[in-house]
């Protein structure tokens, strides 16, 4: 017997339908109870009754009404910054693990790759698309070396941004920045997110600059390969897209750092590409792709604890 944890998804918009898709698909200890929305004509809402899932357009409160929310152990919140706030104090008031997919950061930034098994909060927050993306790349500097300055740049198909993307730059930009310093290491951040017309559609595409002190560049860059094949077991879709390049900014010719001043070092630039893995959304879509399975990841990791430590509401399927 496979024992299996139920998970709710609020939210069934892009992200939130892709990743019904991958747990139902791919997900070791998760199964879908229940899909939540606020729209009766949402497509999300739709396919997922064609499944045979739960559904209900009356938010967290026709959630709460359903028959299976109570072997309900996880639910991803895939709706926006502003709504999580309610819906967490909701769940949270029910014993239920929230796994945070909008930009709200009320529990702790986790990247799998990065501090997956260290977190054990009842809230975890999945930063952003360009998060997810980027601060490996700045961590795995930071094994290396101090890193002074990060700035990231993630650019990705304006037909990859929903709604709740749209809604959310302000905070995407400062969840980022603040998820570069205290996972990625760095003394500063900076995140910027640029939303790409062009047709056909662009790939996910991100840029990293990361400012440190001086170290061996044969370390870096392995410590870079390390962390992107970390990031792969997860995203398959991720990879570098050329070679990491390494520029020496001297002593006597220093650069301003906003908030830090003049500083020097090594100057090191990743730049990524995205791939999604096409279950739901696009493949030019990784913006998307990377978030939900880092949700999903995160989900098994916590289904697994709760499974092992005897707390797991749900039933034990075949």
């Amino acid at each position: 017997m496979n024992h299996k944890v139920k998970v709710a998804i609020i939210g069934p918009g892009n992200i939130g339908t892709d990743l019904m898709f991958k747990v139902m698909r791919n997900s070791k200890h998760l199964e879908m109870g229940a899909m939540v929305g606020v729209d009766p004509t949402s497509d999300g809402l739709a396919r997922a009754a064609r499944l045979g899932v739960a559904t209900t357009a009356d938010g967290i409160e026709g959630l709460l009404k359903l028959e299976v929310f109570k072997d309900i152990d996880i639910v991803f919140d895939a709706t926006s910054a502003g709504a999580h706030k309610a819906h967490n104090e909701v769940l949270q008031a029910h014993s239920v693990q929230v796994i945070d997919l909008t930009p709200a950061a009320i529990g702790p930034y986790v990247i799998p790759a990065i501090n997956l098994e260290a977190e054990n909060a009842t809230n975890m927050n999945m930063v952003t698309c360009g998060g997810q993306a980027t601060i490996p790349m700045v961590a795995a500097v930071s094994r290396v070396a101090k890193v002074h300055y990060a700035e990231i740049v993630a650019s990705i198909s304006s037909k990859s941004a929903g709604p709740g993307t749209r809604a959310n730059i302000d905070e995407f930009t400062e969840t980022t920045r603040s998820a570069i310093e205290k996972l990625g290491g760095a003394s500063r951040g900076k995140a910027i997110i640029i939303l790409n017309p062009a047709e056909p559609p662009l790939i996910m595409r991100d840029t990293v600059f990361v400012l440190s002190e001086i170290a061996e560049r044969e370390a870096i860059e392995a410590s870079i390969a390390k962390m992107v094949l970390d990031v792969q077991a997860y995203v398959p879709g991720y990879r570098l897209k050329q070679k990491v390049q390494f520029d020496t900014i001297p002593a006597d010719q220093p650069i301003n750092v906003p908030g830090l001043g003049l500083m020097h070092g090594l100057k090191t630039s990743v730049f990524l590409e995205v791939e999604g893995a096409a279950h739901y959304l696009p493949s030019y879509a990784g913006n998307l792709d990377i978030m939900t399975s880092a949700a999903m990841t995160c989900g098994d990791m916590m289904a697994r604890r709760r499974i092992a430590s005897g707390i797991a509401r749900g039933k034990e399927t075949v």
